[in-house]
């Protein structure tokens, strides 16, 4: 081998070497950055030495797929669980005191006692205390619910609207990518990049993803929505100001497709979007349908009757806007919750509780005024334990007790919240497992890097050394030559 020879494979070393230093010191450098993928330059043989052909990127389409899907799920689940807990507060205040079973049975407690000493016009007022909050409890859950919908729907309404910056990024950054690849530069930030917004992405909707000429990539969703194709696919929805009763929330478009919206407290809702309509749609309906159900319930149990039968049944202690008729049996009314009030007439006149006669003489129960008449109290506490017709609309059975459907609506509540957190732990568990196994594949071990430069080191001494010889050669030949 030549001098010459000799002294060009010195030299491609130490340019091998300074490019394979530069990656493992950025690679040390990005060593805590979740999005970066470890570079290593790749090597060829060349006639004399070698050189870096190109920086390659690691991957692993498998491990980052799955990561994808798991950041997904457990994006919509820890959604659901932090709006199920923000509606229990709001509905049911803390550890269930505001709840309408509470207040009911607060008030069957009320009404025993009262009916224990019937003249005791002090225990009279203590019912009708007792009536009221059961009313407060009604009211302001169901107004609690729809400002619980309004806030969903506007955090639906700022999740569209991060959805759509996203894929305006990924517009560029896979523009950058085609570009590069194009011209054959490196792209391996540009990749890094896009792979980040791919997993912001699955936090809104699950997402599948294949690549094309050039490394052009297509996002669709996992239901075969296109959100993504050369240009970013519009993803639309319209906020509502402000929620009645019963009305429906507007839906999410994804390429003029709408959005389904997830079921159950292990939610098979996948991104944030399908849970966000989940808890909007789904739960606090649900919720709410419950609540009118109780209200229509109370009406029913505490309207009067005619003794004689020649008159329908009136509202009598709880009363709404179609008094003094009483509501269908059975039949949901939507907003009944937020209705519901107490008649004036009791509130006036508390003794009519014990007495009846709030519609008149025709309904009057105790006809000989006897201030120890304690039957329609007795009543009263009874009906709240009978059972009733409930419309199974409102997804709680369709025959109960009012303690019981109260009591029900509540346990429904918290099994969903008790499954949500416990699917939530899951799902975590498996998006983190996921990440580290990704990490492992396609991260920086900093270990390894070190090790890396050490025996980049070694080389460079080597490099060194074959350059001092070849030096030392030259000015040998150059002494004797003089």
């Amino acid at each position: 081998m030549s001098l010459a020879t000799a002294l060009n494979i010195a030299q491609s070393s130490l340019l091998n070497t300074s490019i394979q230093t530069s990656v493992v010191s950025r690679n040390v450098m990005n060593a805590k950055n979740s999005d970066y993928s470890q570079r290593t330059a790749v090597l060829t043989s060349l006639a004399p030495g070698a050189r870096v052909v190109v920086i390659q990127r690691a991957t692993s389409e498998q491990l980052f797929r799955q990561n994808l899907s798991a950041t997904s799920a457990w994006s919509a689940q820890s959604t659901l669980v932090t709006g199920l807990d923000r509606l229990d507060l709001s509905v049911n205040g803390v550890d269930g005191a505001s709840t309408a079973a509470t207040a009911i049975t607060e008030l069957q407690k009320a009404l025993q006692i009262y009916s224990a000493t019937p003249s005791n016009r002090t225990l009279a007022d203590n019912a009708i205390n007792a009536a009221r909050q059961l009313v407060a409890s009604l009211n302001n859950g169901a107004a609690a619910i729809q400002t619980f919908r309004s806030e969903t729907d506007q955090e639906i309404a700022t999740s569209v609207n991060d959805l759509n910056s996203l894929l305006a990024q990924f517009k560029d950054v896979n523009n950058e990518v085609v570009a590069g690849t194009r011209m054959g530069r490196d792209v391996n930030d540009a990749l890094d990049q896009r792979d980040a917004l791919l997993k912001k992405i699955s936090e809104y909707v699950p997402i599948s993803t294949f690549n094309r000429g050039d490394n052009d990539m297509v996002i669709t969703t996992t239901d075969g929505m296109t959100l993504f194709e050369t240009v970013p696919r519009s993803v639309t929805f319209e906020a509502s100001p402000a929620y009645a009763s019963g009305a429906a929330g507007n839906q999410i478009y994804i390429d003029g497709v709408p959005v389904s919206m997830g079921t159950g407290g292990n939610t098979n809702a996948g991104g944030k979007l399908a849970s966000l309509l989940q808890l909007r749609d789904g739960v606090a309906v649900t919720m709410q349908r419950q609540l009118d159900e109780v209200a229509r319930g109370l009406i029913t149990a505490f309207a009067e009757k005619d003794p004689s039968g020649a008159n329908p049944d009136a509202a009598g202690l709880f009363t709404w806007s179609g008094a003094p008729a009483i509501p269908a049996n059975g039949t949901l009314i939507d907003g009944l919750a937020g209705q519901i009030s107490l008649n004036s007439a009791f509130v006036s006149n508390p003794e009519l509780l014990r007495d009846g006669g709030a519609n008149g003489a025709a309904y009057v129960q105790n006809s000989g005024g006897g201030s120890s008449y304690a039957d329609l109290l007795i009543s009263y506490g009874e009906r709240l334990d009978q059972p009733m017709t409930f419309d199974p609309a409102a997804g709680n059975g369709d025959k109960a007790s009012l303690n019981g459907y109260s009591a029900n609506s509540v346990g429904w509540f918290q099994a969903l919240r008790k499954d949500a957190s416990t699917a939530s732990d899951t799902k975590e568990a498996l998006a983190t497992r996921t990440a580290e196994a990704l990490s492992n594949e396609t991260g920086v071990n900093v270990d390894m890097e070190m090790s890396n430069l050490l025996d980049l080191e070694h080389s460079y001494q080597a490099s060194a050394r074959l350059i001092q010889a070849v030096d030392d050669m030259l000015s040998a030949l150059l002494d004797a030559v003089r």
